[in-house]
């Protein structure tokens, strides 16, 4: 098995849990734009730290990064910055698991950006296995039949809709962009340049979103230092599916691990039902089977 499918379904569920953290924080606690720096705030030195001793202790030097390397860098970053607090403000539209679906047009979206950016095509078998997907996605996207009618313009257009379509946009833009940047450095294995990638992009969320909040949002720093408990967490597991990511997109192109990262819709079922004893409708379960046959397609073509 390649070593890149394992990574991914690790970065898949550690992002979907840190993704519930964020809710928790976003409903209870912060706002937006501090659940989403939390994120950043609490991974940052743990990467750093991490790309430190790694290098020393495989007697590595740090990558020299240039001009090519920080334009893809800081792009990625900005654009999962704002692709992060997109889908953080999501969760005060939908429930947790058309939340985190509304966000996977991100797949397609990035199989079109890495081809126009980084020229990087796609097979047969991993297109039909997106649109199988997409297929699932817009079944689970469907407002539950509960929902108050709405004209079908009030359906396609409204605020959840655009918060989806921006998060996957822009999600796509990210992950093109890191994979960009890592297979633009010239030293180190593929983890040391995965995670040197990851530390650069973490400080830059870090800076740009803090000077952010301490223009616009007073008190909320203070906020989110206080949260410490539930932020650091954050932070960990998002460290920890940052660091599955970068890998990934270091070993093999970014659509195809967008599309196995759909997995990551899978766990966002099992932890809305069993954990939040959320609803879900016979539509969303035959969505979710779409989106486990597209994963299975996937597995195959890549194997």
């Amino acid at each position: 098995m390649p070593l890149w499918i394992p990574v991914t379904i690790f970065a898949a569920f550690m992002q979907n849990l840190r993704f519930l953290l964020q809710r928790h924080l976003k409903v209870t606690t912060l706002s937006t734009g501090g659940a989403t720096w939390a994120r950043f705030l609490y991974s940052a030195p743990l990467v750093a730290m991490i790309v430190i001793a790694y290098a020393g202790l495989s007697n590595q030097n740090l990558p020299d990064p240039g001009g090519r390397f920080w334009a893809f860098v800081v792009s990625g970053a900005l654009a999962q910055m704002l692709a992060t607090m997109c889908v953080v403000a999501l969760f005060a539209h939908r429930n947790f698991t058309v939340g985190i679906t509304l966000k996977k047009t991100e797949v397609i979206l990035t199989a079109l950006i890495g081809l126009i950016i980084l020229g990087e095509a796609i097979s047969p078998p991993i297109i039909a296995a997106i649109a199988i997907g997409f297929v699932g996605v817009v079944l689970l996207s469907d407002p539950p039949k509960t929902d108050v009618a709405l004209p079908w313009r009030a359906r396609i257009f409204n605020v959840a809709s655009g918060y989806g379509l921006a998060s996957g946009v822009l999600f796509g833009i990210s992950a093109v962009g890191y994979r960009g940047a890592s297979l633009s450095l010239d030293q180190g294995d593929v983890f040391l340049r995965a995670a040197f990638t990851l530390a650069a992009a973490t400080a830059v969320q870090t800076v740009t979103l803090g000077a952010w909040l301490a223009w616009r949002e007073r008190g909320e720093i203070t906020r989110v230092f206080a949260s410490w408990r539930v932020s650091g967490l954050v932070g960990l597991t998002s460290m920890l599916g940052s660091l599955g990511w970068f890998t990934a997109f270091t070993l093999q192109t970014a659509a195809y691990v967008k599309a196995l990262g759909q997995i990551e819709l899978v766990f966002t079922f099992l932890f809305s039902v069993f954990w939040l004893k959320e609803q879900s409708t016979a539509k969303e379960i035959g969505g979710i089977l779409l989106i486990v046959a597209s994963i299975g397609l996937i597995f195959l073509g890549s194997l």
